[in-house]
């Protein structure tokens, strides 16, 4: 991850922010994704669910991303860590990728550390958001 700036709604930080209180209690092995996310989220902008941009993913927006290094495309929807189901296209915020678009907006590449090295991705096209859809309870 790193200093691009990043919007998150009010709505989605209060939700996403219950959720890490449910992990504190893991072995600091295990916290990894959880910090991540938490720093993420400690660095966001936080604009109401009505002001947020309609580029920008937010949670349960539907995406298309693309491997900058494999040129693979693929579509997933950002979930919370009990929806995620990669059969289903759904992509966990818990996720390094999933924690990594989050807040960021269409036409971005974002990359990050993996084992392996450094992945690339670019949020090709945002098909879905709530709030641009005026679904503000998802």
């Amino acid at each position: 991850m790193h200093a691009t700036p990043i919007d998150v709604t009010d709505f989605d930080a209060r939700r996403l922010n219950a959720v890490l209180a449910r992990y504190d209690d893991l072995p600091v092995s295990g916290r990894r994704e959880v910090n991540l996310l938490r720093r993420e989220l400690d660095r966001a902008h936080i604009v109401a669910s009505r002001e947020v941009g309609d580029r920008v993913v937010t949670m349960n927006s539907q995406v298309v991303l693309r491997d900058l290094d494999s040129g693979q495309e693929f579509t997933c929807r950002l979930s919370f860590p009990d929806e995620a189901n990669v059969e289903a296209g759904r992509l966990s915020v818990l996720a390094p990728v999933g924690t990594a678009i989050l807040g960021y907006r269409e036409g971005n590449v974002i990359e990050w550390e993996v084992p392996a090295g450094t992945r690339r991705i670019r949020i090709e096209k945002i098909l879905y958001q709530p709030e641009a859809a005026g679904d503000y309870h998802l």
